[in-house]
């Protein structure tokens, strides 16, 4: 039975020591599901110096962790205070939350579609 929600992508980038804190947080709404990427990125802290064989070279690059929720039934603005709530230090590197509609979801194994495939049974 389909039901009608509107399909929600929450991307979370954030410095990789607090992935375990926002990963609990989320976990505590009902999230059932992510996708965690190691990704490298730089926003006000600039990143740091870095040694590549042997000649110092500017790399503004640091390692960060993206975070990918899709949310129906959930709202985001939960999804976003939590992680807001998890994360935030006050510090140039607390990260970023983007949030994007997704037209539509189709969960191979069964052919559901929308809000259905996002359900799983066990």
């Amino acid at each position: 039975m389909s039901t009608e929600y509107t399909l929600t992508s929450i991307r979370i980038i954030t410095d990789e020591s607090r992935f375990e804190g926002l990963k609990k947080a989320l976990e505590a709404l009902g999230i059932t599901g992510m996708t965690v990427r190691r990704v490298l990125g730089y926003g006000h802290e600039k990143g740091h110096r870095q040694m590549f064989d042997n000649p110092e070279i500017d790399s503004n690059l640091l390692p960060k962790i993206e975070v990918e929720v899709v949310v129906s039934k959930i709202p985001p603005r939960k999804v976003i205070d939590a992680a807001k709530k998890a994360l935030h230090t006050g510090k140039y590197g607390d990260g970023k939350i983007f949030v994007s509609n997704i037209e539509n979801v189709v969960k191979i194994r069964t052919g559901e579609e929308g809000y259905d495939a996002l359900q799983d049974e066990v």
